[in-house]
């Protein structure tokens, strides 16, 4: 049977001397593997659309098994991800952490759209970090997670200073700081950043400026959270700390 998908090229694997087994996220029917034949071939109608992180239209025939890519027509090659190594590196953890998250043939429209709104900003020259924390806050409900990001988690207070809780999953306000010995103190601007990643609609996407040393703050509470409870090891991961290690040198 013939599939028509609209979705974004998430792996890609070589298979043999002139294949390629690519990964799509679609908006209909989820993740779909297909086998790109000839693909690696620079003469090859698939070698564009085969490319990490295109966008576009794709025509699969499925069937039992792996199912296989007849064609494509691209909506968008999303060039400045492919421009510049450090946007290539917060896009392809974008793209593991979807990989890794989902199973074959599960449609998440929800998630197509964030997958596509966080590439497309960052290939038009948005903060990559920023935009990594917002989807990866935004991915907690994705992978089933629920921290407490408007009131205290232990007391339920919604106004006083807060800091982070691993261990209470979720804000902690000053009143309860015992309850948690260990819980991750943070400014507030990054508590507030914390909680608008989370909650607002990554459409409505402004002009966000982030202080260095608030982003630290940012990255260490989402990591810290992640280590705990998402159960993802991913090895874009290691590469884009090695970027940001390399940055921060420059």
């Amino acid at each position: 049977m013939l599939e028509k998908i609209e979705g974004i090229v998430i792996r890609t694997t070589d298979y043999g001397e002139s294949h390629k087994i690519t990964a799509i996220y679609s908006r209909e029917a989820g993740k779909i593997s297909a086998m790109a034949r000839g693909a690696k071939k620079t003469n090859s109608r698939l070698a564009a659309v085969s490319q990490l992180f295109t966008y576009g239209y794709f025509l699969i025939q499925t069937g039992r098994g792996l199912g296989t890519l007849q064609q494509g027509e691209i909506i968008s090659p999303l060039r400045g991800l492919k421009e510049d190594i450090f946007k290539t590196a917060y896009a392809t953890y974008i793209v593991e952490m979807v990989d890794r998250s989902t199973q074959d043939n599960e449609p998440n429209p929800y998630l197509f759209e964030m997958l596509y709104q966080s590439l497309n900003y960052i290939s038009e020259d948005n903060d990559p970090e920023i935009i990594t924390h917002i989807f990866e806050m935004k991915m907690l409900q994705v992978l089933g997670l629920y921290p407490e990001m408007r009131n205290c988690t232990v007391c339920g207070a919604a106004e006083g200073n807060f800091g982070f809780s691993i261990k209470e999953n979720g804000l902690i306000c000053h009143r309860c700081f015992d309850k948690d010995p260990h819980f991750l103190p943070l400014s507030q601007n990054a508590i507030k950043l914390l909680r608008l990643f989370y909650y607002f609609d990554l459409g409505r996407l402004g002009t966000i400026s982030v202080k260095p040393e608030t982003k630290k703050e940012l990255k260490q509470a989402i990591d810290m959270y992640y280590d705990e409870y998402s159960g993802l090891y991913l090895k874009s991961k290691r590469f884009l700390e090695q970027m940001d290690s390399l940055r921060d040198r420059l």
